[in-house]
């Protein structure tokens, strides 16, 4: 897949465009997001999504518009039920709903910035090293099994990192806000706001999160182009998203389930490639493993959809037969 230059730059330019429209439009002045207004944005970024996809599928041909489609669908799933843990860290800092807007923003350009350079040392890895693959599967595995185990134990409750920890430690702090100022002045003296300690939350957390996603698009498609694409058009519209789901993310009671069941199964996918490229010696001697049929990316994509389908349908009629 031979993408110029100059479409690279046209489309990092344009998804910056989108993020600064998105401050301008929706962050700048800030409030609280009407359902009608967060759903009318959420469907506006979905379908640049979709257009985008389109067109990737008519210029680079249908296998690549396939992958596009299987990555976004995989990395805005894995982004809905990062807002499990957004949700948590603002009730954590108790951040104003009209100020939320803003700290997701940040996160957002957080997330994009770190999964750009995992996305880059990525690619040069996979260029040089095909027993890459092997870690990457290996990583999806154990993510999908903490994911797995970890929901029937999980606390409502933010432990505050090492970044936030020493923030609050070594820098002058107060604990009310000053509107979405990230500094105030108390008696002449500078201090931080909550506001500044919930943006470092937010973008520690995005580190871990990268580290989960970067690997599981890789499963399905080896192009740059389409990662990052993917992974950016997953991110944009995020913020509205969050506002639309509100209440409904508790009642999304089998998501982390259905994610688990997808990354193990990307997990798999790539080591199956792995064991294709195979150049380990002490793996059948250093020479390929082709006793598995390598899991063609239509497969791929209608196991993913169909996972997500089930476990939303699942999870809804559970909450509507608690909720009686």
């Amino acid at each position: 897949m031979h993408v110029p230059l100059w479409v690279w730059g046209t489309t990092i330019a344009a998804i910056l465009v989108l993020l600064v429209f998105d401050f301008f439009a929706h962050v700048r002045t800030p409030h609280e997001p009407s359902l009608k207004e967060a759903g009318g944005w959420s469907i506006f970024y979905v379908a640049i999504a979709l257009i985008f996809g389109a067109g990737l599928w008519a210029v680079w041909g249908h296998d690549h518009g396939i992958e596009y489609f299987a990555g976004y669908v995989t990395e805005k799933s894995l982004s809905v039920d990062n807002l499990f843990v957004f949700v948590i860290i603002m009730s954590s800092f108790n951040v104003p709903r009209a100020y939320q807007q803003k700290v997701l923003l940040v996160g957002v350009v957080i997330a994009l910035i770190l999964r750009t350079v995992f996305i880059a040392a990525g690619a040069a890895a996979i260029e040089n090293f095909s027993w890459v693959f092997y870690i990457f599967g290996a990583f999806l595995l154990y993510t999908a099994y903490t994911l797995a185990r970890s929901k029937d134990e999980e606390s409502e409750e933010y432990e505050p990192n090492f970044l936030v920890r020493a923030a609050e430690k070594y820098l002058p702090a107060t604990d009310e806000y000053d509107g979405n100022k990230l500094t105030t002045k108390i008696d002449g003296k500078r201090m931080i706001t909550p506001m500044l300690l919930v943006m470092i939350a937010i973008g520690a957390t995005d580190v871990m999160f990268a580290l989960d996603s970067i690997p599981a698009i890789y499963g399905l498609t080896k192009e740059p182009f389409i990662v990052f694409t993917a992974n950016a058009f997953a991110l944009l519209g995020l913020i509205q998203l969050y506002f639309l789901l509100g209440g409904l993310l508790d009642r999304l009671v089998y998501l982390s389930t259905g994610l688990a069941l997808i990354l193990g199964f990307i997990g798999i996918k790539l080591i199956i490639h792995a064991l294709h490229t195979n150049e380990l010696p002490f793996i059948n001697g250093g020479e390929p493993i082709h006793a598995l049929p390598e899991i063609p990316i239509w497969l791929s994509l209608g196991v993913i959809v169909a996972i997500l389908v089930i476990t939303t349908v699942a999870s809804l009629m559970k909450s509507k037969n608690t909720a009686h």
